[in-house]
């Protein structure tokens, strides 16, 4: 749109004029219409369609504010229109954006049959609805989150309208695409990629490297895009791991005060996370890259999108979200540059397989010329066994371990695999009711897994369902929250123990580990990937002494006298079969593929196997590498 006042030409040409338009303006990426007479738009059903497809843009329809009925005549007359069985549980007004928040049990409810019960509620009170999901399990972040965006709904919306009149304005044709590695290449960890053309600077996830204290390799090489934060236009999140977007928020503490983009259940797990990151290293290093001040201001900079959907997030780049099958929300990026002059899909972390969380990834894209693709098991002998003989060897190891009285550590990250895996042993305890042991959840896993209960539509079907119903198996009764001591529960009765973090990096798995270590009876068994130099490697790779940090601070030596099992399987990563199954699955055909998120060896190893069997040109390029694509 070159300017606002075609803009709003544009719309009174095709709106009924006693709809009444007071204005017409961009908000971010999306359009809106403020209207005096909501009820002359909404007596034609087709004009929403028609709008969408002559401005290529979401649309979003508001009532002008003196539309707009008091909140209190508002609150009651919404009350009246509710069934009491969607199980509503808040109520708030956003007066900044015309919109009424409505948190439910059941949305379904609230929008009522073809949406009729969110078309009553606008048209009698004129504030347009924001539908959210109440958690069936209780979620301070998911509180903590839709609190903080209310609050600041004036500065979110003088950005988003300031946003949208960079979006709008004319495009300008560029003759080139260039992509710079940062970070995560030949690597795992600090993922970081730099897209630009001639008008535009967009960076692709900005992660940390968790496992090493060393500023070097802990972040990305963000001094090598040659240009200041302020000079990027946005900033795209795959996925809501630390390696991926751990570093995010240093970009608002040194001067970057644009949009990032992800999805919605990636924007809340990944403030969890990162408050969990800034405790930690406060704790152990005492200092943190970024304040908690600045994970605040990213989040309410933050523009959530669903999967499958296009949004213009500058004048000629488009992005589309696909499936991802990694984590809750995680996601494949697309762009569309220019006019068709480049297309660029990036895998983020992805399952092409099965999981019990997700469905698998995607392999459709309206084009792709360009793919980048990771590579954390892209090795010659990187195969999983099947995923039920899976299911069985670490269900059957568990049982014998506790069987002979001993006690099960199971490492795992907060989000994804702890989620995944506790699907395993509640269906195991389900099919065997003489498991009469208690499965402990202890560090954020529970937080986590509430998370996921709030976003259900982005789960397996048959996990859908069982949320919708009320019955959650993250809440079944075969686990139990750890309230009490640790150590009371390392001296109780056998037991199982699902604990961040999945690589030994910290938290409470190592404060278990220091306990359980020197019992021959214990049992520590890795289900995910553990990182070149982690200490979760070191004890895989067999070390019986490993270096560990006591409470003074100082390093310790710890005798691993405990049984070390490592069942794969389980994780959310292709293994080499699957990754060249999605290869040969993707439609259509990338011309060129760059490999990336994976130890050396097998980023050359999976690059050479893509060009050998796939007969597609690939490489694996190096961090600092630059890369033009067109």
């Amino acid at each position: 749109m070159n300017n606002f006042a075609e803009l709003h030409k544009r719309v009174e040409d095709i709106l009924p004029p006693e709809a009444q338009l007071t204005k017409a303006e961009c908000e971010g990426p999306d359009i809106v219409l403020y209207l005096k007479n909501i009820k002359a738009f909404y007596a034609d059903e087709t004009l929403i369609k028609r709008l969408a497809t002559t401005l290529r843009k979401r649309i979003i329809v508001r009532s002008d504010s003196s539309a707009l009925l008091p909140p209190d005549d508002a609150l009651k007359k919404i009350k009246e229109l509710l069934p009491v069985e969607a199980g509503v549980s808040d109520i708030r007004f956003c007066p900044e954006f015309g919109e009424v928040w409505i948190e439910s049990l059941k949305p379904g409810l609230v929008i009522g049959k073809g949406g009729a019960t969110l078309k009553e509620v606008i048209l009698q009170t004129g504030w347009a609805q924001r539908i959210l999901r109440t958690p069936t399990m209780p979620s301070e972040t998911i509180k903590g989150i839709r609190s903080s965006l209310l609050k600041e709904s004036e500065n979110r919306r003088k950005f988003l309208v300031g946003l949208g009149k960079k979006i709008g304005t004319p495009l300008v044709k560029s003759d080139w695409v260039k992509v710079t590695a940062l970070g995560g290449f030949r690597e795992v960890g600090r993922t970081c990629i730099l897209v630009q053309t001639p008008n535009n600077k967009i960076l692709i996830d900005c992660g940390v490297n968790p496992e090493t204290p060393e500023g070097t390799k802990a972040f990305p090489y963000l001094n090598a895009m040659n240009l200041m934060l302020d000079q990027l236009d946005a900033v795209i999140v795959t996925h809501s791991h630390l390696d991926h977007m751990g570093f995010v928020p240093y970009l608002y503490a040194y001067g970057y005060d644009g949009p990032i983009y992800c999805t919605a259940p990636t924007r809340d797990l990944m403030v969890l996370l990162q408050f969990d990151y800034i405790d930690i290293l406060n704790k152990s290093t005492g200092k943190a890259p970024y304040s908690e001040k600045d994970v605040r201001k990213m989040l309410n900079r933050c523009i959530v999108r669903d999967y499958e959907e296009v949004t213009d997030i500058s004048p000629e780049i488009k992005l589309t979200f696909h499936n991802a099958s990694h984590i809750l929300g995680s996601s494949m990026v697309h762009l569309h540059i220019g006019e068709g002059l480049h297309n660029l899909v990036y895998s983020g972390d992805m399952k092409f397989g099965y999981s019990k969380l997700f469905e698998p990834a995607n392999t459709s894209f309206p084009r792709v010329e360009t793919l980048f693709i990771e590579s954390t098991y892209g090795g010659r002998d990187d195969i999983m066994p099947q995923r039920q003989e899976g299911d069985m060897r670490l269900c059957a190891t568990i049982k014998q371990t506790l069987d002979n009285r001993g006690k099960v550590l199971v490492p795992v990250f907060s989000v994804g695999r702890s989620q995944e895996i506790m699907l395993v042993l509640e269906e195991y305890a389900h099919q065997n009711p003489d498991f009469n042991y208690k499965v402990y959840i202890d560090g954020m896993i529970l937080e986590a897994s509430a998370i996921h209960t709030a976003y259900p539509e982005y789960l397996r079907q048959n996990l859908q369902r069982r949320i919708l119903s009320n019955d959650s198996p993250f809440e079944s009764k075969t686990f139990e929250a750890v309230k009490k001591n640790r150590e009371e529960i390392v001296n109780g009765d056998p037991c199982v123990i699902l604990a961040p973090s999945g690589m030994l990096s910290g938290g409470p798995s190592v404060e278990y580990l220091k306990m359980l270590a020197d019992n021959e009876k214990n049992l520590l068994v890795f289900v995910g990937y553990q990182s070149s130099g982690s200490l979760g490697r070191k004890i895989q790779k067999g070390s019986k002494e490993v270096p560990i940090l006591g409470e003074d601070g100082k390093l310790e030596t710890l005798k691993m006298n405990m049984r070390v099992e490592t069942v794969e399987g389980f994780s959310g990563h292709s293994d080499r079969n699957q990754l060249m199954n999605f290869i040969r699955s993707v439609r259509p055909t990338p011309e060129r593929v760059f490999t990336l998120h994976g130890e050396e060896s097998k980023c050359e190893e999976w690059a050479r196997t893509i060009s050998k069997l796939a007969h597609i040109e690939s490489r694996a390029p190096m961090n600092l590498d630059a890369i033009r694509l067109r």
